[in-house]
């Protein structure tokens, strides 16, 4: 009995292992073309929602705005758009599309697609933290924050949806003017609300009195409490209102409040790029970004994606410049460790890295293959503080921490990759802005001004929590941040590091207390950084406000005198720097890998590289 049983398990062992040998089999993956490693997982794949590079670089694959970056100087170049006109007031941008640009489904991409993309990443519904970079457009602002005043036109979005709509199309629309809204308070003699309560009621549960184009009087409420108003799911400004106009199935017209000199560029940013309509309506969000459903009309569509492991794009046989791809296929893995993808490009199983551990830069940058690629590139490593924090609402706490910070030792001890140490947010710009310069490492000055803030040698300073993504080199800096409060200034701190969308979460939702931040600019010009801390700005997650760098920062954008205009932009940097809403640490430098046989990939000032271009030669040199 003994024997047979033995045999019976070494039988089931056999089958187990021979199984598991052809499940491997199985799920091998041919080689792309092109690899490589994408730093962390992606949040998501719907354009109007990402907010990073590693998505960014994704997204440029998948989908294609109106105009495209060239590879080289990143300067915006036809992309869907195969030309467009400006009027001679710079106000008017009137777009010609391809009439052979096409969806992954075959159907055309036209200029309803892009107004009704646009007008998506504008809705409140949509939550984009980049749709503020399309309020250059006049009413653009009101429809995306909901504000509305009688005499405004008006669109109504109702529950119900109309015949024959598709699962996940908003309700049925119904515009008009709104004539009134009305506060609602409703109590009885016994009812012993007080004024403040009677003004949060007013404000939550109005009545918005509408004339429809009908010419029927509407009266709609959140929450009605009488048979006379319709419930609304949103009231918001007539989109028709925001001037973005479809002169024809090729012809797009999009008309600004005041000159952008960056426009162009903003039409090649992924939270601009189009998505696909029906894709949208069908599956809903986010199932239509899922590789089954997703339709782009990009260079490449998404074949697969697994989780924590790569995601696989193949050349799209509908894109309209397909005989210009590069690559057939193209793995971008989801490989957060610096040295995990150093091992990877040294064993040859990826092409690209675009970080490398830094205590080894030196050496690598001395590698005779010359694939080291060291330069300095248009963004900033800083921190961030939340000005709900008692504590840092006093500027000389602020001040104090940053001045407490030995920036040439970050960039010497921790980052290595000829990083410059910042004492600004906004990064040099040669011939075009001058630099301003904010508080510099001084122990001495900052432990006075702590003392003058109640807070002599960190007594009774409360312990800050430092947020920051889940990465060796993110960990460290934290490290460093901690070490020298506690020696130079006698405070305390703790780390709390997130995954990455864990992290983007807390920080965008302002549940942190000093949160590590980076900006690559969007666009060569200091506003791409000195908008971040604009009181309206989605991305101002600290929540510092002054009214006079809100003024500087309009005013920027009626200058019509390129000079004057930096100038404007100038004095609210360094606005900025007398109030220390932030911790900058360095300037950032690419410290990428990318093997001699690769092609179409280019060093640049903002570090992008889009994948339609790139593609390998046989033989290494």
């Amino acid at each position: 009995m003994r024997d047979n049983f033995s045999f019976a398990i070494i039988g089931v062992a056999l089958v187990t292992i021979l199984l598991v040998v052809f499940i491997c089999n199985s799920m091998r993956l041919d080689k792309a073309d092109f690899t490589f490693c994408n730093n962390d997982e992606i949040r998501t794949v719907d354009p109007a929602l990402a907010s990073g590079n590693i998505e960014g670089r994704i997204l440029g694959g998948v989908f294609e705005g109106l105009c495209a970056w060239d590879p080289k100087t990143c300067e915006p170049g036809p992309g869907v758009a195969k030309s467009w006109d400006v009027s001679p007031d710079g106000l008017t941008y009137t777009f010609h599309l391809r009439d052979n640009a096409k969806w992954s489904d075959g159907t055309p991409v036209t200029a309803h697609d892009f107004w009704y993309s646009f007008r998506r990443c504008l809705h409140p519904s949509t939550g984009s933290e980049y749709s503020y970079e399309l309020w250059y457009l006049p009413n653009a602002e009101n429809y995306s924050t909901s504000k509305v005043k009688p005499g405004d036109k008006v669109e109504i979005e109702l529950p119900e949806k109309e015949p024959g709509a598709l699962p996940f199309a908003p309700g049925k629309t119904i515009k008009g003017t709104l004539e009134s809204i009305e506060g609602l308070v409703e109590k009885d003699a016994g009812d012993k609300k007080d004024d403040s309560q009677k003004k949060t009621d007013e404000q939550s549960n109005p009545v918005y009195v509408v004339t429809g184009a009908d010419g029927k009087t509407y009266r709609f409420q959140k929450k009605p409490t009488d048979v006379s108003r319709q419930t609304y799911v949103w009231l918001l400004p007539d989109f028709d209102t925001v001037p973005i106009r479809v002169l024809d199935d090729w012809t797009l017209e999009m008309t600004l409040s005041h000159p952008v000199p960056y426009f162009p560029y903003l039409m090649g940013f992924y939270p601009f790029y189009p998505v696909n309509k029906k894709c949208v309506e069908t599956y809903g969000s986010p199932q239509w970004t899922r590789p089954e459903n997703i339709v782009g009309n990009g260079p490449f569509v998404i074949e697969y994606r697994r989780i924590r492991d790569r995601i696989r794009l193949r050349k799209s046989e509908t894109y309209w410049d397909k005989d210009n791809v590069g690559c057939n296929t193209i793995d971008c893995l989801a490989v957060k460790s610096v040295v995990t993808s150093l091992n990877m490009y040294m064993a040859g199983d990826v092409d690209w890295i675009s970080s490398v551990p830094p205590e080894i830069a030196k050496e690598l940058s001395q590698r005779p293959e010359k694939d080291f690629i060291n330069q300095p590139y248009f963004g900033t490593y800083f921190y961030t503080f939340n000005m709900k924090l008692p504590a840092f609402q006093d500027v000389r706490v602020r001040r104090a921490l940053n001045m407490a910070l030995d920036k040439k030792e970050f960039v010497e001890k921790v980052t290595r990759g000829g990083q410059l140490p910042a004492d600004r947010i906004v990064p040099s710009i040669p011939g075009k802005y001058r630099e301003v310069h904010g508080d510099q490492y001084n122990v001495e000055e900052a432990r006075l001004l702590l003392a003058e803030a109640g807070y002599p040698g960190g007594q009774g300073f409360p312990t800050i929590e430092i947020l920051y993504n889940t990465a060796e080199s993110h960990e460290n800096l934290a490290l460093l941040v901690q070490h020298q409060w506690k020696k130079n200034l006698g405070i305390n701190a703790r780390l709390q590091n997130q995954e990455w969308a864990d992290y983007l979460t807390r920080r965008n939702l302002g549940q942190f207390q000093f949160a590590r931040s980076s900006w690559i600019g969007d666009y060569p010009d200091p506003y791409t950084f000195l908008m971040l801390f604009q009181t309206n700005s989605p991305s101002n997650n600290g929540k510092w406000s002054n009214e006079q760098y809100d003024e500087l920062l309009k005013k920027s954008e009626t200058e019509s005198d390129p000079a004057k205009r930096m100038e404007i932009l100038a004095q609210a940097e360094e606005l900025l720097l007398k109030e220390m809403p932030f911790v900058p640490l360095y300037f950032y430098t690419s410290q990428e890998m990318v093997r001699n046989n690769v092609r179409g990939w280019y060093a640049n000032p903002i570090d992008t590289h889009p994948l339609k271009y790139i593609k390998k030669v046989k033989e290494e040199k």
